[in-house]
């Protein structure tokens, strides 16, 4: 009988062990208040289209157009996708330059690819969760899991439509 105590409790200590220890790292995120975006930054279309890029400008741009790869940022509380996007490239050392309007940003170059680079309606968009948000990337307020995809578009991002669910 002893050894039957014994046993069924030795289980029992394991068994909640493993619950404890094994499954507290799961939530260490939401636990601790931690929430997490990821960001990539694109530039394929421009690639796909050198031939239309200002002179010179190709030599400069990532063979694969990763210039950001796909990375988990940790989201501070009232982050909007332009304050990601700035504070990432930032701490990377890649050059990015916006203009203001008031509160609102606007995206002009990355990584020395502008806009009107690749064409008359050539620039940066972004999308968040495969969509186009209607707001400006100022406005548009992060959330834990939202996937954020800069991409350059060579032709007013209708060479983007059937790429974003592609583009990581």
């Amino acid at each position: 009988m002893k050894q039957t105590i014994r046993i069924l409790t030795t289980i029992f200590l394991i068994c909640g062990c493993i619950l404890f220890f094994g499954c507290s790292n799961q939530h260490a995120s939401s636990e601790n208040g931690n929430q997490y975006c990821t960001l990539s930054v694109d530039c394929s279309e421009a690639i796909k289209h050198s031939e239309q890029l200002s002179a010179g400008l190709s030599e400069y741009l990532p063979e694969d157009g990763k210039i950001f790869q796909k990375t988990n940022i940790k989201v501070e509380d009232g982050d909007s996708v332009y304050d990601i996007l700035e504070r990432s490239l930032r701490e990377e050392g890649i050059l990015m330059e916006a203009s203001f309007t008031g509160d609102s940003a606007y995206v002009e170059g990355i990584d020395n690819l502008y806009e009107f680079d690749c064409g008359e309606v050539s620039g940066w968009t972004y999308y968040v969760n495969g969509e186009s948000p209607q707001v400006g990337c100022s406005s548009y307020k992060v959330h834990d899991g939202d996937r954020i995809e800069w991409n350059y578009s060579c032709n007013f991002w209708s060479d983007l439509e059937e790429n974003t669910e592609g583009v990581s």
